[in-house]
């Protein structure tokens, strides 16, 4: 058995879809997974991986976050804009 500890939960504000990362520990030991969910809907994306390969994609997703413009960039929810008095 293992268990799962939660990282991270988000909301793709374009798709909508909602991204877990998650925590696997073994009970008998060994080296701890990242588990990402991704659910679309009713239908769910699920994998696993080592350390190592977090790590490499970690560093691809942000080698690509910062070649973008920062004017391309979402946030889930708008800035409210201030009420002049």
């Amino acid at each position: 058995m293992f268990s799962v500890i939660p990282l991270d939960k988000f909301v793709s504000p374009l798709g909508g879809q909602v991204i877990e990362l998650q925590q696997l520990d073994y009970d008998a030991g060994g080296m701890s997974l990242l588990r990402t969910r991704i659910r679309e809907n009713s239908r769910f994306t699920v994998f696993e991986v080592d350390p190592l390969i977090a790590r490499q994609w970690g560093e691809a997703l942000l080698r690509w976050a910062q070649a973008q413009p920062e004017t391309q960039a979402t946030t889930s929810a708008p800035t409210p804009t201030p009420t002049l008095p």
